[in-house]
């Protein structure tokens, strides 16, 4: 039986259709100008489309005086699908439990920037949602105003009603639909926003997230819940090394497994080529494990091409020895190199981290129906209007021609804002003529990834005769995420750069950056918290490092290090500050906001406290995505060497924040997975393959090695603090901070990931 998903393509007007509303809240007038909206600056005007704050795109009201509000970020367990249409609720007094939530389908003309990256749905559209909200509301009153023939001042949105001061008389929101939308949007210098105190939504932790019930309950429509009628159901043989192509197949075994109906070659574009699929034979069948049968019985020959020989233990070694030479300075202030020779001690810390897979609990799953000219996909996308942008160009179509439909993402970690597997379903369709899921595998996931970079980190830390750091010299050497979107990039991006190198927060007179080269022999691609994991890894372990060697507690070296609370000024002696795309006056490096965060965390984590034997604490601290996070973590090693962990806690400032309930979970999170890459986190390669596959040879973290309590705290902002980064920034110092609090328990010092078996458990 076929069921056609409930993904809807929500423009207003099939909005309006749905609810049978002829004339609902259809707000005219032109889309209020975005600097005129700004109470802060932020980044938001430089990514692509912007926002958009124009109240009829986002809301309708039915006669029944139920109110729709557009989600236009992908939904992947943030809670963004729920807390920003929470703030219009909140803005424009409407009840919550009369408010619907539908997805936006791709269109970034129409809603802005759709692109559910980089933790900035929050810090880019707070403002324009809370003007959307308030825009909204003041466009009751005035309706209601008129129809009572009362001044404005008389009267007030309050809990989905207008009343009238004066007589208490109400109306409700359905009832004022019509005649508000006859009234003029109201001016951005003219609209009122709520006092802060009189939130009822905003900050308080009381809302769940829409999805909660249906995903609880099963029903909630994931990427890989998507039936058509009619519809086929495909898996890829690719290239095994990316890079090559296909020579040949022979489908005549696959066309004998039961339910296989077609074998197709699909079209691979020449590496690197963005997030162009990579080519290589479909396999069509009635159910996808009869794909999957007809997939393993493929005779293929490929050409491997120029990356057949990449091996990631040789790698390892080429990326140590460029660490330890000189390399592309990309920070200099002082002189690091006379300050080091001059040194009474230098403490040397090296440091490596693997490539890792995502591994999203969902894989890449896609369904698309291409017909007469025109697209239309149904895919758990971080980028809906990206994918749109790339279906169309792939297709060669107008963008205009294609519809996006955005599922729940089953996890995401930044794989899913690559959509080449989307191109794959187009492409198939589109030869096919028929409608066509493609299903990856974890095995296609894990070997086909965009990962995460591998890297060698080295630092060398000068101190004086009295144990204060005086130089600092941080060589990063790791392939860039550049290589993906342009041949012969074999240095890290200022983007990536500026992600815990660069802009290192401490009060050192001389800091020296370099990055020498390193080559990309696969794809690179972002991953949660990207190059803050092996920067922040490198960094707080050294700090530990210098605590040891100087007989200090790593607590008050962290604050030592990170000086006087003060705004960081890199000055003049860099090639590039990237601050996550935010202008520096919202956003500077704040040195008091990472020594509160350290501080808030020492004194609820319980710093100091006398803790069993085999036991230990270590914290770690890190400013990413403009957000300031501190992590303890407590260890407990047996003389086996079993490592689990009773305790975490994390301070998080991340300036004013929508649901508190949200960043819990999503550190919580942080938490978890921290734990994973650190532990068992490791994709290596042989003759260019990825040697790993499934969850088998590629671990994450079980159950029973959770933490067993994870307590987060989070630093109170003022209203005129702006919004920051949540979903990624407590992933950084997790890894420190358990690898320093090992060495605390153990007295053994962990530099490379993962740690697997470097304690001695299996």
């Amino acid at each position: 039986m076929h069921i056609t998903p409930q993904i809807e393509n929500v423009s207003r007007r099939a909005i309006l259709r749905g609810l049978g509303l002829g004339a609902g809240l259809v707000l005219a007038v032109p889309v209020l100008s975005r600097r005129a909206m700004a109470a802060y600056a932020t980044g938001a005007g430089a990514m692509p489309h912007g926002t958009v704050n124009d109240p009829r795109v986002f809301v309708s009201i039915a006669p029944d005086g139920i109110v729709t509000i557009i989600a236009s970020r992908a939904e992947m367990g943030t809670g963004v699908r729920t807390s920003l249409p929470m703030v219009v609720a909140d803005e424009m007094q409407a009840d919550w439990s009369r408010v619907h939530v539908r997805q936006a389908p791709g269109d970034e003309k129409k809603y802005g920037n759709q692109d559910t990256d980089g933790s900035r749905s929050t810090r880019h559209f707070l403002i324009p949602m809370r003007q959307v909200g308030a825009a909204a509301r003041m466009m009751l009153e005035a309706a209601a105003a008129k129809r009572w023939n009362v001044a404005i001042t008389e009267v007030k949105a309050v809990n989905h009603e207008v009343v009238h001061t004066g007589t208490g008389q109400k109306l409700g929101f359905g009832d004022l639909a019509t005649e508000a939308a006859q009234q003029p949007v109201v001016e951005a210098s003219k609209l009122h926003l709520m006092d802060p105190k009189d939130f009822r939504y905003i900050g308080k932790g009381k809302i769940s997230i829409v999805d909660l019930h249906d995903i609880t309950v099963g029903k909630a429509m994931y990427g890989i819940d998507t039936r058509l009628p009619g519809m086929k159901y495909a898996v890829l043989a690719r290239p095994p090394v990316v890079g090559g192509k296909l020579v040949s197949f022979d489908a005549t075994e696959a066309m004998k497994v039961s339910g296989v109906e077609k074998v197709i070659q699909v079209q691979g574009w020449p590496w690197p080529s963005k997030f162009q699929p990579l080519g290589g034979v479909a396999v069509i069948a009635r159910n996808t494990g009869a794909a999957i049968k007809g997939r393993d019985a493929l005779k293929v020959v490929w050409e491997d091409g120029a990356n057949a020989k990449y091996d990631s233990a040789s790698f390892r070694t080429e990326l140590e020895d460029a660490a330890r030479k000189p390399g592309e300075v990309v920070r200099n202030n002082g002189d690091a190199d006379a300050a080091l020779k001059s040194a009474a001690k230098v403490v040397v810390g090296e440091y490596y981290l693997p490539h890792l897979a995502h591994v999203s609990m969902e894989t890449p799953v896609a369904t698309a129906r291409v017909a007469d000219g025109k697209a239309e996909i149904w895919a758990p996308v971080q980028s809906a209007g990206g994918t749109r942008q790339d279906v169309a160009k792939t297709l060669g179509i107008s963008p205009e021609n294609v519809t996006v439909n955005v599922t729940l993402l089953g996890g995401a970690f930044g794989r899913k804002s690559k959509c080449d597997f989307v191109l794959e379903a187009a492409l198939i369709s589109k030869a096919i003529g028929a409608p066509v899921k493609v299903q990856w595998t974890r095995e296609d996931d894990v070997r086909h990834d965009f990962y995460h970079t591998v890297s060698a980190e080295r630092i060398e830390a000068g101190l004086d005769k009295d144990g204060k750091v005086i130089a600092w010299r941080h060589r990063s050497v790791a392939p860039t995420i550049k290589s993906t979107f342009q041949a012969g990039a074999n240095h890290e991006a200022p983007f990536e750069q500026g992600m815990g190198l660069v802009d290192l927060p401490f009060d050192i007179p001389n800091i020296r950056c370099e990055n020498p080269e390193a080559a990309a022999y696969t794809r690179i691609g972002w991953f949660r918290s990207v190059s803050n994991i092996p920067h922040a890894f490198a960094v707080q372990t050294m700090v530990s490092e210098i605590a040891h060697q100087t007989g200090r507690d790593p607590k008050d070296m962290l604050l030592e290090l990170i000086g006087p609370a003060r705004l960081v000024n890199i000055g003049s002696g860099m090639k590039d500050l990237w601050d996550y795309g935010e202008p520096l006056g919202s956003y500077p490096i704040d040195a008091g906001r990472l020594r509160g965060v350290v501080e808030l965390v020492a004194q609820n984590g319980e710093w100091g406290r006398t803790l069993p034997k085999g036991h230990g604490l270590g914290i770690a601290a890190h400013r990413s995505f403009v957000s300031y996070v501190a992590t303890i973590v407590e260890v407990a090693v047996d003389d086996k060497g079993k490592l689990t962990i009773p305790r975490v806690d994390t301070a998080i400032d991340c300036g004013t924040f929508v649901n508190p309930e949200r960043i819990r979970s999503q550190i919580e999170g942080a938490a978890i997975m921290g734990l994973s890459l650190a532990k068992w986190g490791e994709l290596t390669f042989k003759n260019g393959r990825a040697v790993q596959g499934n969850f088998d040879d590629f671990k994450v973290a079980r159950v029973d090695e959770a933490p067993v309590v994870t307590n987060v705290h989070i630093m109170p902002a003022g209203p005129d603090v702006p919004p920051s980064g949540v979903g990624e920034p407590g992933v950084p110092p997790f890894a420190p901070a358990l690898c320093n609090a090992i060495f605390a328990a153990t007295g053994k010092r962990i530099r490379s990931l993962p740690i697997g078996t470097q304690l001695g458990n299996a």
